[in-house]
């Protein structure tokens, strides 16, 4: 349970958050018609007669975006409705044609599931009220001529998914915890890219505050917020502000807001509307949605394995830390790209998942957060760092020598076999040099020869590092400690 609290002057306050994530479906075409759905097109390149609304055209269901919302209702174990209906939605702007948006309002395709997140060290399940389909608007674009607005349909009739959830959130955290986690579902299931700087996911946030077990109080809700960060900086600025209107005397007016980002603060917007004042009735161009037994078998068997079932797996079959394997897993591409490392060690993923697991998390993650980029830009390739490892482990280069390597993989993107053979950097087991330069080691050093014996155990860690670095870095660690032990008695 969130211990979030904002401290007023008549005491503590607790907010209540529920977010609206609109998610584009992946499909290489809108909902009701052909028309392209690729991002940073040309305006108005992607519009089919449909789109613009002209007289006579009518809309088509596309059947892979049904099937999209079905499998994201299933990885969130939502219940799945056979029978699901359209409504339009009607409102005037111009940037929707056709004077009404088609959405799902009476009957929506997904109803109630739920997300598990971990904010902090607490687990806490949020639930899921509902998942709909409806078409996006258009943009309307204030900054390409002095005096006039120009309008792009390109996005009108893009197909989303809002995904309602329930006022279960106590803190900006939690509320950040969960679009985290339904971003990382959406990308596994392969239902959203979840590309938040691009649009094709985003937040509607409503906030209240009450205080502590009291009744809701009235939300605002702030809409298209486009970040993470955003969104919990929303909440933080909105609760805060909700907190000092009552302090004051003041009540709370249900209303629509935006966030400006740049000042980090809400603002009105528009007094927010009830769903009577959009008189949704059910689209009569649209037949209702009913789904079959076979379509509802093919979707589940075509879910993956999901984010919390490969997490539990790596703990408890690879041996892997919750830590661990909560990183790994958080992102589809990231464990896709842990599992072909796996896969290309050769050897049984038990055996190796801990030193693999370590390895990204530590030298990988480390060099790519350096270079600025994320793992699907990696200039190492999953078989390069799965032979990386296999040196270590067969004992041809140590593991300090192997951040060597692992520094010329990154620059120059040759294999490690190439590098170690080219620069000479085989770790040597051969105990007559060994024993020379830990002699030579000794000689250097009797006064701490003399501190050791005395009983000063950790001074012993000092003559491997000097016999180590006599050594060049190449000598194989097992050997120096074995022989170090002999010598120093």
């Amino acid at each position: 349970m969130s211990s979030y609290r904002i401290q007023g002057a008549t005491g503590e306050w607790e907010v209540v958050i529920g977010l609206e994530v609109h998610a584009q479906v992946t499909s290489n075409s809108k909902l009701f018609s052909g028309a392209a759905t690729e991002f940073g097109a040309e305006p108005n390149s992607q519009v089919s007669l449909i789109d613009a609304a002209m007289p006579g055209m009518l809309p088509v269901p596309n059947r892979e975006c049904i099937r999209q919302a079905v499998r994201t209702g299933m990885a969130l174990e939502a219940e799945i409705h056979a029978w699901s209906r359209f409504d339009r939605k009607n409102y005037f702007y111009a940037d929707l044609p056709q004077g009404y948006q088609i959405s799902q309002l009476y009957h929506p395709i997904v109803g109630e599931g739920t997300i598990e997140i971990e904010a902090g060290e607490t687990t806490k399940t949020i639930g899921i009220e509902r998942i709909h389909l409806e078409q996006d608007a258009g943009k309307m674009m204030h900054d390409q001529h002095p005096s006039f607005s120009y309008v792009d349909l390109n996005r009108s009739g893009v197909a989303l998914m809002e995904i309602v959830s329930k006022p279960d959130m106590r803190s900006p955290e939690e509320a950040g915890a969960y679009v985290r986690k339904l971003r990382s579902i959406l990308r596994y299931v392969g239902s959203c890219d979840g590309n938040m700087e691009q649009g094709s996911m985003r937040a509607d946030v409503n906030v209240s505050v009450r205080k502590p077990g009291a009744e809701f109080g009235t939300r605002t809700e702030t809409k298209n917020v486009n970040s993470v960060r955003f969104i919990q900086a929303a909440i933080e600025y909105e609760a805060n502000r909700q907190v000092d209107v009552l302090e004051s005397g003041g009540s709370i007016v249900q209303e629509t807001r935006l966030f400006d980002p740049d000042k980090g603060e809400t603002r009105s917007l528009r007094s927010k509307e009830e769903a009577h004042d959009y008189r949704y009735f059910p689209d009569p161009d649209l037949l209702p949605v009913e789904l079959d037994e076979a379509f509802l078998r093919d979707c589940r068997e075509s879910l993956p394995e999901l984010p919390d079932a490969k997490r539990s797996r790596y703990e408890s079959e690879l041996g892997l830390s919750h830590y661990n394997a909560s990183v790994l897993t958080a992102d589809a591409e990231t464990a896709r790209w842990f599992e072909t490392l796996l896969a290309a060690t050769g050897k049984p993923a038990a055996d190796v998942g801990r030193a693999a697991s370590n390895w990204v998390i530590s030298d990988l993650f480390g060099a790519l957060n350096r270079l600025g980029k994320d793992i699907g830009s990696s200039p190492v390739t999953p078989e390069q760092g799965a032979r990386l490892i296999g040196l270590v482990a067969d004992g041809t280069i140590s593991g300090t020598l192997s951040k060597q390597v692992f520094e010329v993989m990154l620059e120059t993107g040759q294999d490690p076999d190439a590098i170690v053979e080219e620069r000479g950097l085989k770790q040597t087991s051969d105990t007559g040099a060994i024993e020379a330069a830990i002699d030579s080691v000794i000689t250097a050093n009797q006064d701490k020869v003399a501190d050791y014996r005395g009983g000063k155990d950790k001074l012993f860690g000092f003559f491997v590092g000097q016999t180590m670095k006599a050594m060049g870095g190449k000598a194989n660690p097992g050997v120096v400690n074995e022989l170090l032990k002999k010598k120093l008695g």
